[in-house]
């Protein structure tokens, strides 16, 4: 077998931003709150398996240690509900407003309103809640085919979510549906995809996940990488994709700024994943 293992590039960044989040709270909360004890055993379960892997260099374990992202990802997102008010607890809407106004003059959303329609809430709620499964099934698409196809597309993807994640826990908000919600006259009704869309992002949302819009990152991140590597994934997600991106706007979620930020981090995860293709290594793995 020849091998040259290395920390990937998804794994500094990842682990530079739990190291951040673990370093911000134990001045607030102590070694042994629930919230810094969190990142500080995803960090060393991290670092377990990539040892793992460099000892012993399989396909099996390098799985293991890709699959390590997705389940830090979700565990990351939930938490931050209580650790990012507990090392920031004043939220940063205005903030962002003022940001937009400088950039634009307005607040899209509510530039939209005059256009607000049951169908097309319909439409673009179906848009936003493709997010979930287009994300899913490409994780698992990719994740049992070629392990090398599979690394570029982790470096890109959990570089993404680390700088995301890290700009939630420093400009937390809570999106134009809530800090602007007395000036919107129109309710956003629809039928059962609205209310389920609705419900989803009541429950699930961690109150922070605004700056930058992972929805549009991830998405077009996804949509780039399918274009060069699976096209037919491409072609297939193209229209609700571009749809999605007018959802998070429609439906109030997120700020322009948010957009253009999120657009720039794909930009960049992107770039992440173009260098490390082109960086040497080799490929030989044993079973």
């Amino acid at each position: 077998m020849k091998s040259k293992s290395a920390i990937l590039p998804h794994e500094w960044i990842f682990g530079a931003y739990l190291i951040s989040m673990y370093g911000r709270l134990v001045p607030v909360t102590g070694f042994l709150s629930r919230d810094s004890l969190t990142y500080l055993a995803l960090l060393v379960v991290n670092l377990v398996l990539i040892r793992r892997c460099l000892s012993h260099e399989t396909g099996l374990n390098w799985r293991l240690r890709l699959l390590f992202h997705p389940v830090a990802m979700n565990v990351c997102y939930t938490v931050s509900r209580t650790a990012v008010p507990t090392i920031h607890p004043f939220l940063e809407d205005t903030f962002l407003q003022s940001m937009d106004h400088a950039l634009i003059g307005t607040n899209l959303s509510l530039r939209l309103e005059p256009f607000v329609h049951p169908a097309l809430t319909e439409f673009f709620s179906f848009c936003y809640i493709l997010f979930f499964p287009n994300l899913f099934v490409g994780m698992i698409y990719y994740f049992i085919g070629d392990l090398e196809l599979l690394k570029k597309f982790f470096v890109g993807l959990f570089s993404l979510y680390g700088i995301g994640l890290f700009g939630y826990s420093v400009l937390p908000a809570l999106g134009p549906c809530f800090a602007l919600a007395d000036q919107f006259k129109t309710p956003l009704e629809g039928w059962a995809i609205t209310r389920w869309n609705a419900e989803l992002v009541r429950i699930g949302s961690n109150r922070v996940d605004v700056f930058p819009s992972l929805h549009c990152a991830v998405s077009s991140f996804i949509l780039v990488f399918d274009y060069r590597h699976k096209p037919w994934r491409f072609r297939l997600y193209l229209i609700p994709c571009v749809g999605l991106w007018i959802s998070t706007i429609y439906l109030r979620y997120h700020y322009f700024i948010d957009l253009l930020c999120g657009f720039g981090l794909s930009a960049l995860s992107l770039w992440i994943v173009h260098l490390y293709s082109k960086s040497p290594r080799t490929h030989e793995i044993s079973a």
